[in-house]
């Protein structure tokens, strides 16, 4: 990241990308001569968010100054970015849409005015919606059905996918309470202050926004857990689809975004709820087995 200081907003094909071909290929051509070998190429080369004169350049340069030639084939005209496309389509192959880059996928991520759900997981590492750790599970599972010649497919989905940034419950003037938030929570601006109105079957109601509380005994039965605390449910949740499962319980509205809050004991006093927290659309891959 040094070496690109003050290339952060420069777009693909600048002078960032070129600074980051360099020093790839002086590692490569290093690497070649060690292994004694005297050609070197990227795949780089295919894709379409890579100039080719820019990559055409580094390594000629690199075979003036180490004697390793870079082999230069253009992949891409003639309908080699379609055939590229088409094979992909056919047999069912993983394509990203961004070269890894942090900073070509940050921009690319503000002109799509999208979050870029890629770079961060979970405290709790549990596998999210359409993040990388569930296409890297489901890929996996598609090598064993390979393995054991069972018919597959991978078809994609439109859903409406939900990340939380951070979430915050206190009481009175400030004191920390202990709390989780169960997915699809949202809350308008972000805050609320108020208290618990009443109860209705094991379910609280706040005053504000239509938010729910209910206790973590509660959340044991619906879930069939034996959580100590929140913070071990914080730090080891359900599944999400669990956890979906457990908010329709709640919320019998598929539709509703209502937060609903999981406290140790409910609490009579003012609370201050901060939620931050996104829903977008989303496209996610399933694996079919037909």
């Amino acid at each position: 990241m040094i070496a690109v200081k003050g290339l952060e907003r420069e777009r693909e094909k600048g002078a960032r990308c070129e600074v980051c071909f360099d020093r790839r290929f002086e590692v490569s051509a290093k690497k070649a001569l060690e292994l004694g070998e005297k050609k070197i190429t990227t795949t780089l080369l295919v894709s379409p968010l890579k100039s080719q004169e820019q990559l055409k350049r580094s390594g000629d340069a690199f075979f003036k100054k180490y004697g390793v030639e870079f082999i230069a084939l253009d992949y891409r005209s003639n309908g080699g970015t379609q055939d590229q496309s088409q094979v992909t389509k056919e047999e069912m192959l993983y394509r990203q849409d961004y070269c890894g880059c942090i900073y070509g996928l940050t921009m690319q991520r503000e002109e799509q005015d999208r979050i870029m759900d890629e770079m961060f997981s979970p405290i709790s590492n549990t596998t999210l919606p359409a993040s990388i750790e569930e296409r890297l599970a489901m890929y996996e599972k598609r090598v064993e059905l390979e393995e054991q010649n069972i018919e597959y497919r991978i078809v994609k989905e439109k859903f409406l996918n939900y990340r939380v940034f951070n979430f915050k419950l206190t009481k009175g003037k400030g004191e920390l309470i202990p709390a989780y938030s169960i997915c699809y929570s949202m809350l308008d601006k972000k805050k609320a202050d108020g208290r618990i109105e009443f109860k209705d079957k094991n379910i609280n109601y706040f005053n504000r926004q239509e938010i729910k509380f209910i206790d973590l005994k509660h959340f044991n039965e619906l879930c069939d857990s034996d959580y100590k605390n929140i913070k071990e449910l914080i730090f080891n949740p359900p599944s999400f689809e669990k956890e979906l499962s457990i908010r329709a319980l709640i919320e019998p509205n598929p539709y509703s975004l209502s937060p609903i809050i999981v406290v140790e004991q409910i609490c009579d006093a003012k609370l201050t709820i901060s939620l931050d927290a996104t829903t977008y659309q989303d496209t996610k891959e399933k694996l079919l087995i037909i």
